[in-house]
């Protein structure tokens, strides 16, 4: 897993609230690789029914072109658990997702790959989107070390993180490379267990 310590990217918004994990990657294309689904990406949402692009979606305006912060209404990300919508989004080279809040399941998957779900209040994210709508192309720094965002303002908000996960991330660790990190001491307690309790 990449490690995360600081990232200033170009920032799109995304307005609406509640938007669901089958929005982010609809589960038609989950049987497909990992790199494949990547153009799928928010799919009915970016494309009208008869498959072409709609120009009022912002992650279809020239502006936003390679953004890698997704600032968002609240509970995004929501519904079922897929982790897929944390890959295909950190596949399409978003690192930050901030929000005032998020769907439990996805804020906890983030972690796992490598992404950092920021809450901030909700005025203040509103805040956010709307200079974003007005100034397409506009960066947003996010420092993990100093949790603190800073807004195409200059305006900076702190954010709060759980302590292990922030070293996680910024170790590049994930749950599997953590307790490979163990494998010594897992051996010895197996082998220990082996001699006194045989009979399991």
């Amino acid at each position: 897993m990449e490690a995360f310590t600081s990232l200033t990217a170009i920032a799109v918004p995304v307005d609406l609230p509640n938007v669901d994990t089958d929005q982010i990657i609809p589960a038609r294309f989950l049987g497909r690789a990992r790199e494949e689904q990547a153009p799928a990406m928010f799919h009915d949402m970016r494309r009208a029914p008869d498959g072409n692009l709609r120009p009022d979606f912002p992650l279809n305006q020239a502006g936003f072109a390679g953004a890698g912060i997704i600032v968002a209404g609240r509970n995004f990300a929501c519904g079922s658990s897929r982790e897929n919508a944390v890959t295909v989004m950190v596949d399409n080279g978003f690192r930050a997702f901030i929000a005032p809040s998020f769907g439990d399941i996805f804020f906890n998957n983030c972690f796992q790959n490598g992404a950092l779900p920021i809450m901030l209040p909700e005025a203040r994210v509103a805040e956010l989107r709307s200079e974003l709508h007005a100034r397409p192309g506009a960066r947003i720094t996010v420092d993990l070390a100093a949790q603190t965002v800073t807004g195409p303002d200059g305006k900076i908000d702190r954010f709060e993180i759980d302590s292990f996960r922030k070293d996680c991330l910024l170790r590049g660790v994930d749950s599997v490379t953590l307790t490979l990190s163990h494998e010594g001491e897992i051996a010895a307690f197996e082998a220990r267990q082996k001699e006194e309790v045989s009979w399991l």
